[in-house]
This record gives structure tokens, C-alpha cells and sequence, in this order.
């Protein structure tokens, strides 16, 4: 049996691509029966698309992989909390399970109160110290 923390180091690896490209180092995995159908990471500034977070790029990928919009019976793992954009389309994914890294506390959609599918499951700190220090690091990098 695969573990949260298994998924969030495949996440991590999506996000390490993501700073690779001097995007903002933020990954994602959605897990459908123990196996990743998406990975994807930012590609805002490669895409100059301020819609291209990795949680719509997975989104994307693994509606198209399952042939249909809505991700019941998935799990995505994603770095960083999702910000407001991204909670609309995972609500409207009504994903099963969004499992967190790190938190974001100005930009993510929990401070703002809002939630997700009310079926969602949402799980926070899940390797969240490796997470927070790779974004943090990111932007020390660019003050």
C-alpha cells in the first residue's frame, strides 16, 4: 500500500521540474486506485498563462484521462495549498481527497473560509517542512 507521504515526494519531484524551468516550484499528483493518472507542476510563466497552476494542469490531465470531468475516487497531492482559482476547480472536480503539503497562508483557499466539494476530504502537513522550504527558498532566491 502506497502512503500520502509516498505520493507527496512524487509531488515534490513535479515541483523540483516546476524550479528547474524558474517557475514558482509548486507540484502535483492525482492518485484513481493506488495509481498516478496525472502529474503536473506551474507552467505559468512558460506558458504565459496566469491559469496554468499545476492543480489545473492536473486537473486537466486526469479528467482527460478518466473521459470524464469529475474526479470521484481521487486523490490529489499538491506542495503547496491551493489558492482561490484552484479550490473553484477542485470544487467543481468534486475530487474525493486533496492531501496538502504546506500551508499558504495569504494566498491558499483555507484562511479565505472556503471549502471544497462538501465530500472532499482535506488533509494538511504531509511532508510539510520539505515543501515550505523549497518554495520558501524560491523566493529568498529572488528578493
Amino acid at each position: 500500500m502506497f502512503t500520502d507521504e509516498y505520493y507527496m515526494k512524487m509531488a515534490l519531484q513535479e515541483a523540483q521540474a516546476a524550479l528547474e524551468k524558474d517557475e514558482v516550484p509548486i507540484g502535483c499528483v492525482i492518485v484513481s486506485n493506488n495509481r498516478i493518472i496525472a502529474k503536473a507542476h506551474n507552467l505559468t510563466e512558460t506558458l504565459n498563462d496566469v491559469t496554468a497552476h499545476a492543480e489545473m494542469q492536473a486537473i486537466t490531465s486526469a479528467a482527460n484521462f478518466l473521459g470524464g470531468k469529475y474526479l470521484q475516487n481521487c486523490t490529489m497531492y499538491v506542495t503547496l495549498e491551493p489558492c482561490v482559482m484552484c479550490c473553484g476547480a477542485l470544487n467543481w472536480s468534486q475530487i474525493t481527497k486533496v492531501v496538502i503539503g504546506a500551508r499558504d497562508e495569504q494566498r491558499g483557499f483555507i484562511n479565505k473560509n472556503l471549502t471544497l466539494h462538501p465530500k472532499t476530504e482535506i488533509v494538511t502537513g504531509v511532508m510539510e517542512t520539505e515543501c515550505s522550504i523549497l518554495i520558501k527558498e524560491f523566493f529568498k532566491s529572488k528578493r
